[in-house]
């Protein structure tokens, strides 16, 4: 075969290479953003609507936002971008965790008649 024909074919299997491998790139942060919604997050929508994270399904793959008190329910996809991530919450502490304290201070007494209150008719 002649080089007029190999190489218009290389060129074009080598741009077809490169495009779906931008797209599975995409595809993949798309996929680690949405996996990335909790409940605060502030959101844009690809339709430009600015809301705030009130629940995420991931089973049904939606979201719901909260539009200035108006709920709103839009699938996963729909997510342009994450304005203010919210951290993870950190574990709460349980009541086994919040154990008194193992010395007890001695607490001032009232020992004068000026302190008390007085019980004046």
């Amino acid at each position: 075969m002649s080089w007029n024909l190999i190489l218009p074919l290389i060129i074009i299997v080598a741009m077809f290479w490169f495009m779906s491998r931008q797209q599975k790139k995409q595809r993949e942060q798309q996929q680690t953003m949405q996996n990335s919604l909790q409940k605060g997050s502030e959101v844009v929508t690809i339709g430009g609507l600015h809301a705030v994270v009130d629940s995420v399904d991931n089973a049904a793959k939606t979201v719901d936002l909260d539009a200035e008190g108006v709920i709103l329910t839009f699938e996963l996809s729909a997510i342009r971008t994450i304005k203010n991530p919210v951290a993870p919450v950190a574990d709460k502490p349980t009541v086994d965790d919040l154990k008194p304290a193992e010395t007890v201070e001695e607490t001032e007494k009232i020992t004068d008649d000026t302190d008390k209150p007085s019980d004046s008719k």
